[in-house]
């Protein structure tokens, strides 16, 4: 195959529409608001994006069908401002491939008469935190108010290290190519996959964007995983001196 290939699965006809990505990273939160707001909306699949720049390797999926790994973009009809939106479970492996394929993306956005660019992502806190907020960053000064009024959070110099892979180069690469690019980012504490972190993001961009989206299904993951913590805590504290679990063991 060549280097990377871009499938037209179908057309649409969006209205003032914005691009989204949501792509494998810190918490998955990106991940995890990409697919939420695929799996709820109105939405067609319009392109999928194949590169050697993506890992080796296939997906196996009912009755053992193989697919080559690759992402897709999705066109999402809303109330509000129509949406372009990536997602897949993969990045590119390397720099100059993170660079090839995010050029791809802003590509397509440039096709379907994209001008607003929104990356989404995490920003690890190392810690277990209650309330989740939102960090932001933008390809323009001037883009940060609106963003500020919705309740994003500007603070210097974080996340420390940048921003990487698509996300960033979304922001990098889109704000030299014309395209208003700004990256949301929820708090998370890094170690899990973290769905109350994604939907603090989604109530961000339902707010920019005007469109709403039925929240059950991420409620239903955020609960399922608050179990999985808990559980967590509970091996790392482990059983009190002279409870029962110890005297199990005393012969």
């Amino acid at each position: 195959m060549q280097e990377l290939e871009v499938e037209t699965v179908a057309d649409a006809d969006l209205t003032n529409p914005v691009f989204v990505e949501g792509l494998p990273g810190v918490g998955h939160v990106g991940k995890l608001v990409a697919e939420h707001v695929v799996e709820e909306g109105e939405s067609t699949l319009v392109r999928r994006v194949y590169s050697e720049h993506f890992p080796p390797q296939v997906t196996v999926g009912d009755e053992g069908v193989a697919e080559l790994a690759h992402v897709e973009v999705h066109a999402v009809e809303t109330e509000g401002r129509d949406l372009l939106v990536l997602t897949g479970d993969h990045q590119a492996q390397e720099n100059a491939g993170h660079y090839r394929v995010t050029d791809a993306f802003l590509d397509i956005a440039e096709e379907f008469g994209v001008s607003d660019v929104f990356a989404l992502g995490g920003v690890p806190t190392g810690e277990l935190i209650e309330e989740y907020g939102v960090v932001g960053a933008v390809s323009d000064e001037a883009l940060a108010a609106d963003l500020e009024e919705a309740g994003v959070e500007f603070r210097s110099e974080e996340p420390a290290g940048g921003i990487v892979g698509t996300s960033g180069l979304l922001l990098g690469l889109g704000g030299r190519r014309g395209f208003d690019a700004a990256c949301l980012m929820g708090e998370t504490s890094g170690y899990l996959v973290d769905p109350k972190s994604a939907k603090a993001v989604l109530e961000v961009l339902e707010s920019l964007l005007g469109f709403d989206v039925d929240f059950d299904a991420l409620d239903e993951r955020a609960d399922e995983m608050e179990d999985v913590v808990e559980q967590m805590q509970q091996m790392e504290q482990g059983p009190s001196p002279g409870s029962e679990d110890d005297l199990r063991y005393i012969g």
